[in-house]
């Protein structure tokens, strides 16, 4: 079991972010802000799908307008995100964020963060102070920075920045504070968010930010915060792809269900990987096998294997266990062989034992 990382609690909204409570899945709408009936529908998808918070892009003073009244037709917190403009921060604070999100890259005067923070504090608002790797410099020494020393620089200037930031807050007595630093580098997010982790007592979330494309996003994404997740780092966390914003939920729940940090709502499905041994087509009834549970909702491990080399050491371990030979296939039910039945036969006496559990 992973031993969570002990952290301040931070509430927001009806959400508690910290080591006592569970990881908070997020994700952020992708459609106009303005377009207030597109973005209650997107949110609400998100929430059927597992998201606990949903972030909101406010770059106008429409959009925070537009928030006021998408916070009134939706029941879960809402997370403005704020660049560059401290009116805008102010603004979604007013008209109803349950935490606001500031980049410390973008938005550096002193008065102006003083400013958000007590509006923040008077309010009950949390904040997180994201910095992205992307926004620490300033374009003047961009190239500059890219000639000099890869991770280890680029990952000082992020904690200097953070420290900075994180002064401002502690001057004012505020706790309701989310951290987060962020690259489109594996390596750099994972050393970051190491030494956030070790600098600081409060929340972490974790993203791999620029991840790519769906089908490229998921293995660095899995990577980075499950490496993190594994040591005990982090507490909420959004996986960012190129694309629909529900897929971003998915990819995210099962990283946290790989490791444990997620109830399982549904079956577990283990595939022998097959070689040369196998005598019929198990991917062909592993698929069978996944059309006739996906109408199952509980957290039950159901293994298709193809031959006596992990075969029995699978049905072990499975609550139900199909291992098939050559014109037949042996069931299994907690471990103990059950029946022996022709090949075609397998997925009606499956579904028969699972009945029984």
């Amino acid at each position: 079991m992973i031993k969570r990382r002990k952290t301040k609690t931070v509430k927001v909204g009806t959400v508690n972010i910290g080591s006592s409570a569970p990881v908070v899945i997020q994700s952020m709408t992708k459609v106009p802000t303005t377009d207030i009936a597109r973005c209650v529908k997107q949110i609400n998808q998100l929430v059927q799908a597992g998201c606990r918070l949903v972030r909101i892009a406010v770059p106008r003073r429409a959009d925070t307008a537009a928030f006021a009244k998408i916070v009134q037709k939706v029941d879960v917190p809402l997370i403005a995100d704020v660049h560059f403009s401290p009116d805008r921060a102010i603004e979604a604070i007013e008209a109803g964020a349950a935490k606001i999100r500031l980049n410390p890259g973008n938005i550096k005067n002193r008065k102006d963060i003083l400013r958000i923070i007590d509006a923040a504090k008077m309010n009950k608002v949390a904040i997180r102070a994201g910095v992205n790797e992307a926004s620490i410099d300033s374009r003047n020494s961009i190239q500059e920075t890219r000639r000099e020393s890869g991770v280890e620089h680029r990952v000082s200037k992020m904690l200097r920045d953070m420290k900075k930031y994180i002064r401002l807050f502690e001057s004012r007595n505020f706790s309701q504070l989310v951290l987060s630093a962020k690259s489109s580098d594996t390596l750099r997010t994972i050393d970051i968010n190491r030494k956030l982790a070790e600098t600081f007592p409060y929340p972490i979330h974790l993203g791999l930010t620029h991840a790519g494309l769906p089908e490229d996003a998921r293995v660095p994404s899995a990577v980075t915060l499950g490496a993190l997740l594994a040591e005990g780092i982090g507490d909420t966390l959004r996986v960012s792809i190129a694309g629909d914003p529900v897929e971003e939920t998915k990819i995210a729940k099962q990283i946290l269900i790989s490791l444990g940090l997620y109830p399982r709502l549904g079956p577990e499905l283990i595939v022998c990987p097959t070689c040369g041994r196998v005598e019929i087509n198990v991917i062909k009834l592993a698929r069978r096998v996944e059309k006739a549970i996906s109408d199952i909702h509980k957290p039950l491990r159901i293994a298709v294997m193809g031959c006596i080399v992990n075969g029995p050491g699978e049905a072990a371990d499975a609550d139900i266990a199909v291992c098939a030979a050559k014109n037949k296939a042996y069931i299994y039910s907690r471990g103990r062989r059950i029946a022996v039945v022709p090949e075609s036969k397998a997925i009606p006496a499956l579904l028969k034992e699972l009945q029984k559990i």
